[in-house]
């Protein structure tokens, strides 16, 4: 047995020595690995589909007719705020539950919470009701962040971790791309009434999240979170049935892992805010500054252009809001076309180089972008043309953004910290993004709309020179190498 008890220590539980991390990190791609991504990585064509849908439809809802007394301001403003808020709550208490009680547990339990409130969205008739739907919609993708990318990269291997979280994380677009051309289906009058075709909309992410959640039922749990919380047996058959499986798919034999690569930790029961909170801000203070750069600048700028870009179009160019999914498409065309292409080189250039060069990319163009804008050179295509370049190179880096933050701190804190940056860079850039982009925006004022890509302009190449300077070479590399688990301990004498 790969896994041998050392010991009982004084503290928590037994020092346990394992090479579960090296025989995950050394498997070939297989079948088995893609069966991982589609159940757990597809969450965020969900999301995607979300946001997407909600900013096509602002528009149809304030009709009359719609069903629902509200505004457009009211949907693009306060609904999109809310469904943030709620993915920050979201966030916060799943990552806490699943680092608690392992990562399978949760990600069928999120997943459950934004089927249910994403259903009933579809079925609001006031603007107050609606609110509460969004809110709870976004409780539930928010604790799908924190579980399912901290479960992604414990079970892909360290050479393809960078690619692998970039196209997953890209996989928003995807989402935003079927929810984009989805409206102006269901938005067309002639085929569904006024009342009818913005809650239908909702159906389609029902649909799609039963189906996940049909092949999530056999996606494992974590060996490397078992193996830490005293289940080594289970940790050591999980990871000889994987290994059994990939080897029958891949017609290949299995090297045995290199002993240098065993690692020895003490097994420990669950971790208290406190002592997560000395980790982050004590033990990895530059670490936890790199972290919110990164997310309040894509949360910034990619929150107000999920929410905004519709009115934009329609405020601006006169663009019908039941032509604005065409121009969304092509946006969500360009930004999973960044992370799918330029993700290899995260893995081979490294991390530094490339989050650092997208970040600083996009904003430069985003300013070039602004200036034409402010100009009046642009028109509803080709101003879209310029928003597929700047965020072919920011959703690269904005994908990073959530591979970065689950790579850098140790495995007990993973999921914690994940939602901890993700609802903290979201408050300060998904809550104030909407509020300050469509607030300047909806003044009419092309002088304040180029303010609103300046302020996330600025954001974007400030994140970029922190990653410069601070960031970490986390590539190819195993995620316990890069930081230590907090149960690590000293080989023992003759160990």
């Amino acid at each position: 047995m790969a896994t041998q008890t050392l010991d009982r220590g004084a503290d928590d539980g037994e020092i346990v020595r394992t090479d579960v991390p090296a025989r995950l990190d050394r498997l070939p791609w297989s079948r088995w690995h893609w069966r991982i991504l589609i159940g757990l990585g597809t969450v965020w064509i969900l999301d995607g589909l979300e946001v997407t849908i909600v900013g096509n439809i602002a528009s149809r809802l304030s009709e009359q007719g719609s069903g629902l007394a509200i505004t457009t301001t009211q949907v693009t403003t306060w609904a999109a705020a809310l469904y943030v808020a709620g993915a920050c709550c979201g966030a916060l208490f799943f990552g806490w539950l699943t680092d608690r009680y392992g990562r399978k547990k949760l990600f069928m339990l999120t997943l459950g919470v934004y089927l249910v409130a994403t259903a009933v969205s579809g079925l609001s008739w006031t603007a107050w009701f609606f609110f509460t739907c969004r809110f709870f919609t976004g409780f539930g993708i928010g604790g799908e962040y924190a579980a399912i990318n901290s479960a992604i990269d414990e079970l892909i291997p360290a050479r393809v971790r960078g690619r692998i979280d970039l196209v997953i994380n890209g996989s928003f677009w995807v989402g935003a791309a079927a929810g984009a051309m989805a409206s102006i289906v269901l938005l067309n009058t002639s085929i569904f009434a006024t009342g009818i075709g913005w809650r239908l909309s909702f159906g389609i992410g029902v649909v799609l999240g039963l189906s996940i959640l049909l092949v999530r039922r056999h996606v494992p749990e974590s060996p490397r979170w078992l193996f830490t919380h005293g289940r080594n047996d289970e940790a050591e058959e999980l990871v000889a049935e994987i290994e059994r499986t990939v080897s029958e798919e891949t017609g290949q034999e299995l090297a045995p892992p290199d002993p240098k690569d065993r690692i020895a930790v003490r097994q420990r029961g669950p971790l208290g805010f406190i002592s997560i909170a000395n980790t982050v801000f004590r033990v990895y203070p530059k670490r936890t500054v790199l972290g919110l750069s990164l997310f309040v600048g894509q949360s910034f700028l990619y929150n107000s252009v999920t929410f905004g870009y519709a009115t934009i179009l329609t405020t601006f160019f006169k663009v019908p809001s039941g032509n604005t999914g065409y121009y969304f498409a092509v946006i969500a065309a360009g930004n999973f076309l960044g992370p799918l292409l330029l993700g290899p080189l995260f893995d081979s250039v490294g991390r530094k180089i490339m989050i650092s060069g997208t970040y600083i990319l996009s904003g430069l163009l985003l300013f070039g972008t602004a200036a034409l804008f402010q100009n009046g050179s642009l028109s509803a295509t080709t101003m879209t043309g310029c928003w597929v370049v700047v965020l072919f190179f920011a959703s690269a880096g904005a994908s990073a953004a959530y591979l970065t933050v689950s790579e850098i701190f140790p495995l007990e804190t993973r999921a914690l910290c994940i939602a901890f940056f993700y609802a903290v860079g979201t408050a300060l850039g998904g809550i104030t993004g909407p509020l300050v982009f469509n607030g300047l925006v909806g003044s009419g004022k092309p002088s304040d709309t180029t303010l609103a890509f300046c302020i996330g302009a600025s954001l974007m190449v400030a994140a970029g020179l922190v990653e410069s300077v601070i960031g970490v070479k986390a590539e190819r590399a195993s995620l316990e190498s890069i930081a230590a688990p907090l149960s690590a301990v000293s080989e023992p004498d003759g160990g």
